[in-house]
């Protein structure tokens, strides 16, 4: 049994955005049986966690024995059991792996950069300087984004992949940086598939059931 590590309590402005719900959406589509281990506050700074998770983060996925953290690279190997994730065809399955980096090296540190200034650092004086060219930076990245994607309904055509998982979870960080009605139908599109709506469901689930 898969068993992936996820926090019982985060803010509320936090929940549905913790990245285990990416994990959980990628073996929701991959119909594979899962767990959870649920990490009070301080767990994730403890010996034994850290020697699973340097950086004391979520998600760690644990099977057989085996650990793996970073969620770009757990997607990539649930990936592996589902060819819903990661096509069989050599060259649309390179260009699904090519799009999950691309949600995780060219949009998320912009998007990031421009939601943790308003969440973590509204009332101080150099974010307030700083967030206007973050914002702009965030968005031009996004316009592009939105120029890539085209009035296709997926990155690459007509077939959701691990690519857009990624990118949609990406996207959700912040939405009021979108500015092209695409990009917004987009998510909408990925996120209205049951697989995200089960993945969310669990995820807000624990933190229920932990109240």
């Amino acid at each position: 049994m898969i068993t992936i590590s996820a926090f019982r309590w985060v803010p509320p402005v936090a929940r549905g955005q913790v990245r285990d719900l990416r994990v959980r959406w990628a073996l929701e589509e991959a119909g594979l049986e899962y767990r959870t281990r649920l990490l009070e506050q301080g767990d994730q700074d403890k010996p034994e966690y850290r020697a699973l998770q340097p950086f004391g983060q979520v998600p760690v996925l644990e099977e057989d024995g085996e650990v793996l953290f970073e969620s770009g690279a757990i997607v990539l190997y649930i990936g592996e059991r589902s060819e819903t994730l990661l096509p069989r065809a050599p060259r649309a399955r390179a260009r699904a792996v090519q799009w999950l980096l691309a949600a995780l090296n060219s949009i998320e540190p912009h998007v990031m950069n421009a939601a943790l200034l308003d969440f973590a650092y509204a009332d101080q004086e150099w974010a307030k300087l700083r967030k206007p060219s973050a914002v702009e930076f965030a968005r031009r990245r996004l316009r592009s984004l939105a120029a890539a994607l085209g009035d296709k309904p997926y990155l690459d055509g007509e077939r959701f992949s691990a690519g857009d998982l990624m990118m949609a979870t990406v996207l959700r960080i912040k939405p009021d940086l979108i500015e092209d009605a695409r990009l917004n139908d987009y998510v909408a599109r990925c996120t209205a598939r049951p697989a995200f709506q089960r993945a969310l469901a669990a995820q807000l689930g624990d933190f229920r059931d932990a109240a």
